[in-house]
């Protein structure tokens, strides 16, 4: 039987009788459906369950799980309902008593000589049915039903023998009689939409039972629309093909979504595709393979008329752009309609829509690009060596590594751009965590065919090569060779060439080398001058390169000590990017830097509001960008102190990378994904997690290495490895003397929660040599510490509670209580231990716990000090809390003792 989720605006399908059924728990399976729907829940509940009400009317498209919700409430309402289904009839509303038959058969002859009569003898049977017990009646309706049933559940309803739930596509669909009933609201209409993607994050993991990644979520939710019945179906297929796969307790694909085979799917698009006009099923046919087409072209092809009443009918979407995008509102459709298509056939509408003209690709967008390959590429024609060059270079943009590989192979060695595809092939290479390769497909250009190259493309490929080899530790020492060779046969086009000749633009790209060259080792602060005056625009004409050194230099600049020079810079290369959109990864470049000088600035929260959700108007790019951004999100949680947060995107993280790994990803997922489960007290977690990085291999640059050397190290200082602090130590030192003081001061922060005098001496030392918040929160510890200045730690913690540190400044106020303490300081001490007692809740484990003796306020001490604060007396506490008066005096003294305050008054503001 065919399942028809959606109504194409074409009229609809009676479904038939059915039959009375007892209410009875929920039927298996059913929870999935209603597990994103709580409050639609709770509304039809409270429909059923109001002494004024007379029931609820549950409308909605096809599919969005209307017979569900209402089998669903009544479920809830428990065994002492008497529940009674109805159905619409084949022929709807031309047979009297259609929805009522199967009653009307049971009624003696003596009730059937008029239709007073058969409405009584219902009416009683209903009742007599229900035994004294509440009746709800679910009558689930796709047409109209006809009068005489109507006649009848009207009086069920004013008589109070039974209340309704009324399932259909509008109240429309209704008889006008409930039209009353909703206007006077004895009835409440309760419409259902389309889930969002939180509803359908939620639908599958009540489907699946464990994390989904949010690739897969934000990958089924743009196929399906939010559609709770297709979304199942698409799951039940992906499962049986494989490409839905449990890693490591996380739902995620294994490749992309395709729907070639899928039983279930093909009959839903059959049962609705019969019921369309021969053109509007050519124009799907067309979007199915071109993805979008413009407005203009659709409608010179098919006539505006037909293209409105498809968009009427809900068939197509229009975006607002200038070009007026047209594409299938329900994605899947097209994924299904583009596996019946022959090769001839998706020729023969490629040509209609080009009509013989194929289009230039710096025409076109990235997205463009990739629609018009994959439909060229799915008709076995031949791309243009142009449009192969292009199409694989906007896959690598779009982190589709497989896709560049394919059109990338498209070309000839004879053709004029075979080595610019070599270095989309490389990148693509080295997206897949694959360096060897990548390099293989650069060595595949012969000395003689790099010699003939022009001067700007020659420096592309030995900048190609260089970044491959950083990536293979035993090629990545000899790139400062390899650069140095290149500059003197740049050299052989003249000396000296001024911008924008072609050899001082390859000049600059063998630079830029040579500057991520020092970036990768970490050699910042020796580029920092040089970068300078790249990124001087009196000084360089050149504006790519002068706007990508500006990058590198937000960089060394934050990891030197100048943060808040990092934070303008930052600012101002922001505001400037849109002027430099046609240089190709500009923008994922500085979003990459961009985060990792505000992780080292301590702004994880900005880190967070950096990562914008990735796109999911293409599908395709999902399974590698998801995994990268919820890897950053997680680091950064993680370096908050954060824990908890962090878990559920790095374990998703790594499960995708796991699958699909990205250059060196996976490490630091796992390093992260550490140091996360130490913070919760998740200590076998943690180290199962330390065991997997080890068995990883793999070295990445600089600032990848510091994050997954810092996380492995804190971790083990959770974990109480000795080492750890040691090293953390020894790596402050190290980049003490690379004048990396930013690093340096991140990691001697976390090596001295047990430091020694020389160790805070330091930490000052190093913070003096650094800008912005983050080093003052430094400074402050440290000099607290060092002297004992309870006062200096509470400025310490407040600064890091502006970072929203919480770690940090649970540091603080620990060591402040204790130093208040100790100096007779009572308001201090009482400041700083409210503080850490509200800390608590947040931070699963103290990184220091006061230690002269007053442990934290437990929950029951809390919820007492707050009444007594509010000035509640101890025989009100007690009433409230259902304890006796002596209960509450001991613990009052246990707070008061605690916060060392010696009144009600003085725990106002406190707790």
């Amino acid at each position: 039987m065919s399942i028809e989720p959606l109504s194409w605006g074409r009229g609809s399908t009676p479904q038939g009788n059915g039959l009375p059924t007892p209410s009875s728990a929920a039927p298996e399976g059913q929870q999935w459906s209603t597990s994103a729907r709580s409050a639609n829940l709770d509304a039809v509940r409270t429909a059923l369950t109001s002494e004024n009400s007379l029931g609820v009317v549950i409308t909605g498209a096809r599919g969005v799980g209307k017979s569900s919700l209402a089998r669903a409430a009544v479920a809830d309402l428990g065994p002492d309902v008497w529940s009674l289904q109805l159905r619409t009839g084949p022929s709807g509303s031309t047979t009297p008593y259609g929805c009522l038959s199967f009653l009307l058969a049971r009624l003696p002859q003596a009730y059937m000589g008029s239709p007073t009569a058969i409405l009584r003898g219902i009416t009683s049977l209903i009742r007599s049915d229900a035994a004294g017990r509440p009746c709800i009646i679910t009558l689930d309706t796709s047409a109209t039903i006809d009068d005489m049933s109507a006649g009848v559940l009207l009086n069920v309803l004013l008589t109070g023998t039974a209340k309704i739930v009324a399932v259909a596509p509008n109240s429309s669909d209704l008889p006008a009689d409930f039209h009353w009933l909703l206007t006077d609201r004895k009835l409440t209409e309760v419409r259902l939409g389309n889930l969002n993607e939180l509803q359908t994050r939620q639908v599958l993991l009540s489907l699946l039972g464990h994390r989904v990644a949010s690739s897969l979520v934000s990958t089924y939710h743009q196929m399906v629309g939010g559609n709770p019945l297709l979304l199942k179906a698409l799951v039940t297929e992906q499962q049986l093909s494989g490409n839905l796969v449990l890693s490591d307790s996380v739902w995620t694909l294994r490749d992309k979504v395709v729907l070639d085979g899928a039983a279930s799917l093909d009959d839903i698009v059959r049962s609705r595709w019969s019921r369309e006009t021969p053109q509007t099923r050519e124009v799907i046919e067309m979007l199915s393979c071109a993805r979008r087409v413009e407005l203009s072209s659709l409608t010179a092809i098919y006539g505006a008329d037909v293209v409105a009443d498809m968009e009427d009918g809900g068939l197509l979407e229009i975006d607002d752009s200038e070009q007026r995008w047209v594409s299938l509102r329900e994605k899947y459709i097209g994924d299904v309609v583009r596996t019946w298509l022959s090769i001839s056939r998706r020729r023969e509408l490629r040509s209609i829509l080009l009509g013989g003209r194929e289009p230039d690709p710096a025409t076109l967008t990235v997205e463009e690009l990739m629609s018009f390959a994959a439909w060229t590429h799915e008709c076995e024609a031949e791309l243009s060596p142009a449009l192969a060059l292009a199409a694989a270079q906007a896959a690598v943009q779009l982190f589709d590594p497989r896709f560049a590989l394919t059109y990338a192979d498209m070309l000839q060695r004879t053709d004029a751009e075979w080595a610019p595809a070599q270095r989309q092939k490389a990148a693509a290479y080295l997206l897949l965590d694959m360096p060897v390769q990548a390099l293989a497909a650069l060595d595949d250009i012969s000395r003689p065919e790099l010699e003939a190259l022009d001067p700007l493309e020659y420096a592309q490929v030995i900048a190609a090569k260089a970044r491959v080899m950083l990536f293979i530790p035993e090629q990545a020492g000899k790139v400062p060779e390899l650069l140095h060779a290149a500059r003197e046969r740049l050299e052989q086009f003249g000396e000296h060439p001024q911008w924008p000749a072609p050899a001082a633009v390859a000049a600059n790209r063998i630079s830029l080398s040579e500057f991520e060259y020092q970036a990768h080792a970490g050699d910042y602060a020796a580029m920092i001058p040089a970068l300078e005056r790249a990124a001087d625009p009196a000084a360089n004409p050149d504006p790519g390169f002068r706007i990508q050194s500006a990058v590198l230099l937000m960089s060394a600049l934050a990891l030197t000590g100048r943060e808040m020079d990092a934070l303008g810079l930052m600012r101002q290369i922001g505001g400037q990017l849109t002027d430099y959109s046609h240089i190709v990864g500009l923008r994922e470049h500085y979003t990459r830097e961009a985060y990792f000088v505000l992780l080292m600035a301590g702004q994880w929260r900005r880190c967070i509001d950096l990562l914008n959700p990735f796109s999911t108007g293409q599908p395709h790019r999902l399974p590698y960008r998801s995994a990268a951004t919820e890897l950053a999100a997680g680091v950064a949680y993680a370096f908050s102190g954060r824990g908890e947060a962090a878990l559920e995107p790095l374990i998703s993280a790594a499960a995708q990378l796991e699958l699909q790994p990205v250059q060196t990803a996976l490490r630091t997922a796992y390093a992260a994904t550490a140091l996360a489960y130490a913070q919760a007290g998740n200590a076998a977690l943690a180290r199962k997690s330390l065991a997997k990085l080890q068995k990883t291999p793999g070295k990445a640059g600089f600032a990848a290495e510091s994050i997954i050397e810092f996380c492995t190290l804190v971790a083990g200082r959770w974990l109480g490895d000795p080492e750890a602090g040691a090293a953390l130590k020894q790596g402050t030192r190290r980049n003490v003397e690379a004048g990396r003081h930013t690093v340096a001061g991140v990691y001697l922060l976390a090596a001295t929660v047990n430091g020694s005098d020389a160790d805070f001496r330091l930490l000052e030392e190093i913070a003096a040599n650094r800008q912005g918040p983050l080093a003052e929160v430094s400074r402050l510890i440290a000099v607290g510490t060092r002297t004992k200045d309870a006062k200096a730690l509470l400025e310490g913690g407040e600064l890091a509670a502006t970072l929203e540190l919480d770690a940090v400044e649970a540091r603080c106020m620990a060591l402040a209580v204790d130093f208040a303490r100790q100096d007779g300081d009572s308001l201090s001490a009482r400041t700083a231990q409210a503080r850490l007692d509200i800390l608590a809740a947040t931070v699963a484990n103290l990184p220091i716990v006061p230690s002269s003796g007053s442990p934290l306020l437990t929950s029951r001490e809390r919820q007492i000090a707050r009444m007594a604060g509010r000035g509640a007396s101890n025989r009100d506490i007690a009433m409230e809390m259902g304890v006796s008066v002596r209960t509450v005096e001991g613990h009052l003294y246990q707070v008061f003792t605690k916060l060392g305050v010696t009144s009600r008054g003085d725990l106002t503001g406190l707790v």
